[in-house]
């Protein structure tokens, strides 16, 4: 059998067996199952698994509640359209957030890249960027909220407007993303003072910065902040062009 070098979080060298002995020596041991994978890494992917069921179930179940209703189903162009400068424009506003939620995806690509390359400077800058692209994003769903319950009457055990279904499925499942959106502003305000003071690459006790090369978490943020931004196309397409 060969072995490949490589070093633990406190950087004692050890032992990788390759192939399938390997696989049956990691997981037989008292150790990392992999042990070059960071755990925070292969965590989020499993909490963001777990996230897609949830966020299926809620899409799947909108759509069997739409299809099933005999209640004439609000027209989206209508419900979500602006009246600016005289014009009654359909989904403007949402298409505005999802400009904004799509252009924070490239903002924090960029982060992870600048982040793996130690730019402090860039990388704080466009982390910060991006949580005010998610910001101005819930902010948007705010006024939206604050225009279908006020002005329209929805409600979610009601819906002046049509099926009644439509105010508990869009407050549920627009809801539900919108806290994802507002934990992922607060992840990146966490992260983005960490990587500006330095605290990433001194390894200061604190939030996230228990590891040896803690610029991963920069890349943990964006794997969560994707999946948000993945979901609204989602969203966006079954329930506002539908």
């Amino acid at each position: 059998m060969s072995y490949e070098a490589a070093v633990d979080e406190a950087g004692r060298p050890i032992k990788i067996v390759e192939g399938l002995p390997g696989v049956v020596a990691d997981w037989s041991s008292d150790q990392q199952a992999f042990k070059r994978v960071p755990w925070g890494k292969a965590m989020m992917w499993i909490f963001l698994l777990s996230d897609t069921f949830i966020f299926s179930i809620f899409l799947t179940s909108y759509m069997t509640v739409r299809s099933s209703t005999v209640v004439p189903w609000p027209n989206s162009s209508e419900v979500f359209a602006l009246t600016l400068f005289g014009h009654h424009i359909p989904l403007i506003l949402i298409a505005i957030m999802t400009f904004i939620l799509i252009s924070s995806s490239g903002t924090m690509a960029m982060a992870v890249k600048f982040g793996y390359e130690k730019k402090r400077k860039i990388t704080t800058f466009l982390m910060l960027l991006t949580a005010l692209f998610g910001a101005s994003f819930v902010g948007m769903q705010v006024f939206e909220w604050s225009k279908l319950i006020l002005e329209e009457g929805v409600r979610p055990w009601g819906n002046p407007m049509g099926a009644a279904q439509f105010g508990a499925t869009f407050f549920m499942i627009t809801g539900f993303h919108g806290f994802h959106v507002s934990v992922g502003v607060i992840l990146l305000l966490i992260v983005a003072r960490k990587v500006w003071t330095g605290d990433l690459e001194n390894m200061r006790p604190g939030f996230f910065t228990g590891r040896r090369g803690g610029y991963e978490i920069v890349e943990i943020v964006g794997l969560y902040w994707h999946f948000v931004d993945l979901v609204w196309v989602f969203i966006f397409a079954f329930f506002y062009l539908w």
